[in-house]
């Protein structure tokens, strides 16, 4: 047995004491680990912006007019190459055309048979259209062009600005050739002023034919009150009119060159540089000119 004092024996058998204050602590308890979504990456407000503009761009059908004009202008650019870039061949109205004019136009007569105006209006490569057209009316003294009427009154329904002509015969009265013309043609605010054509002597003196032109020139100037165009050929107008017309207006014919320099230091106002153009609307070749000025100048010449 143990001592009768001796208490060591309880403390051994109820185990180690406990320190003060100390107590045994659960086992902590591990959250469960849950990964957090990544959020998508957002984007700028500008960049939205650049985006949905892009989008209406790629949707709107003028994106696609400049797409179709872009491929068109290099191709024109590749088939031209190797010709004279200010004076290239138009294909749609099969001649070359020199670039430095605005403002174009045809003349024609009943050569050219029945025309559509309105197709002829509507027609347009690269920017060229036809703006206006001289249509002949008369011939000497007794020839009324059977397609005046129609085409003076259909090509000014069509929105082209119109001016009549007159081919003259210098074997003829000046006077009464002009008095023909007047009778048939009746000219009106907007119109071009009236033509001469001249490009022959019918077996006159050129004299005689200055003379005959002369006549015919005034009578219709103090009836309309506007001077008349003089058209002819580069190469009659040095030899028989240079020198005596120079205050009229000169429409002059030249063809197959890239540029028409001023005739004897007279500035023309029309070259007709084709005779071979293709144009909707006629089943037959056509004059084709060019006015020199812009649009301005070309409405300043209509009559007031």
């Amino acid at each position: 047995m143990p001592p009768a004092n001796d208490n060591s024996w309880i403390d051994k058998a109820s185990g180690p004491s406990k320190k003060p204050g100390a107590s045994r602590k659960a086992p902590a308890t591990k959250k469960p680990v849950t990964r957090k979504k990544k959020q998508g990456k957002s984007w700028p407000i500008g960049v939205k912006l650049a985006i949905a503009s892009a989008a209406l761009i790629l949707l709107s059908p003028f994106y696609y007019g400049y797409v179709v004009r872009f491929f068109s202008s290099t191709w024109r650019w590749v088939t031209s190459m190797g010709e004279n870039p200010h004076y290239r061949t138009y294909k749609s109205f099969n001649i070359r055309i020199p670039d430095k004019y605005a403002v174009h136009g045809i003349d024609v007569s009943y050569a050219q048979g029945t025309i559509d105006w309105q197709k002829v209006k509507v027609m347009e490569d690269d920017s060229v259209h036809i703006t206006f057209a001289f249509i002949k009316a008369t011939e000497g003294i007794l020839s009324v062009d059977p397609y005046f009427q129609r085409n003076w009154r259909e090509a000014a329904k069509a929105g082209i600005v119109c001016g009549a002509y007159h081919y003259f015969k210098p074997n003829k009265s000046g006077a009464w050739q002009a008095r023909l013309f007047l009778q048939t043609v009746k000219v009106e605010k907007g119109d071009l002023p009236m033509v001469v054509d001249v490009e022959e002597l019918n077996k006159v003196s050129p004299d005689e034919m200055r003379k005959q032109l002369k006549e015919f020139l005034t009578a219709v100037e103090t009836k309309t009150k506007v001077k008349p165009i003089i058209y002819s050929g580069l190469s009659f107008y040095q030899d028989y009119l240079q020198g005596y017309f120079d205050d009229y207006h000169l429409w002059v014919a030249g063809y197959d060159q890239s540029e028409m320099k001023p005739v004897g230091g007279k500035q023309w106002l029309i070259w007709q540089h084709s005779d071979k153009a293709t144009i909707t609307g006629i089943n037959h070749v056509v004059d084709f000119d060019a006015f020199y000025g812009d649009s301005l100048e070309f409405r300043k010449l209509l009559i007031k």
